[in-house]
């Protein structure tokens, strides 16, 4: 039976999860991580260039197996045999570094994959609801006008979703009038959808507050008398 004093005293090998989720991925095989994760133990132990006969045994292996994984792992540029000096003496030991910088670069293109495929389903819904604001599909030209504003004017989709708006608020389903919004929100150097909701709400908050001078300059007016002041004269003439 196994004791706690042995489980303890025989030490734990920590490495990220990252790792088990992506090894496969990043063109790893099994058995070539599971050599891995033998050197990874090593090395915690303060073991940088064990035994390959020892880890062969670990792995169930023959050693020529090991050293052709090892191959593999130093050509496919998943570890390095450096040698380095160590209180004035020379040393072999396995570098992991590769290993790891493998996994931020895979990890990095994952992330710019995915921030691809959510810049391109954000554009294709600018296309989807100008069409269903419009009504119908729209023609090549119409296509190719919301493509100079996503290219070559660099317009964010979120802003021209914005304009859009505008324009059907103001019943002007028409695309020369989105481009004058757009230039209009340009002149004020307008460029994000931060930026475009704050001056809507800025003209908003103007409005409200001209209504309310307007209306507190009507109630002080003075009250006209509605009396005909010519009739009133001629009455008092006949008297």
């Amino acid at each position: 039976m196994l004791s706690l004093t042995k489980y303890l005293q025989s030490g734990q090998t920590t490495i990220s999860n990252l790792l088990f989720v992506n090894y496969r991925k990043m063109g790893l095989e099994s058995e070539e991580f599971l050599f891995i994760l033998q050197l990874h133990m090593k090395q915690q132990e303060g073991d940088f260039f064990p035994d390959l006969q020892l880890i062969a045994i670990n792995m169930g292996l023959k050693s020529d197996q090991v050293y052709q994984i090892l191959n593999r792992l130093v050509s496919g540029g998943f570890l390095v045999i450096e040698t380095i000096t160590v209180d004035g003496k020379k040393a072999d030991q396995y570098n992991l570094l590769p290993l790891y910088e493998r996994l931020e670069k895979y990890l990095d293109s994952q992330a710019s994959k995915a921030k691809e495929n959510q810049q391109e389903q954000e554009i294709q819904s600018v296309y989807r609801l100008f069409e269903q604001e419009f009504g119908r599909p729209l023609s090549s030209i119409e296509f190719q006008r919301i493509g100079q504003w996503l290219e070559e004017d660099h317009y964010q989709p979120e802003v021209l979703k914005l304009a859009l708006r505008e324009a059907v608020l103001n019943q002007a389903y028409s695309f020369n009038y989105v481009d004058r919004i757009l230039l209009s929100w340009e002149r004020k150097n307008l460029r994000t959808k931060q930026q475009v909701e704050e001056e809507q709400k800025r003209r908003k908050q103007q409005l409200l507050q001209k209504e309310v001078e307007q209306s507190a300059q009507s109630e002080e007016l003075p009250k006209v008398s509605l009396t005909n002041w010519l009739e009133e004269e001629l009455r008092n003439e006949t008297k």
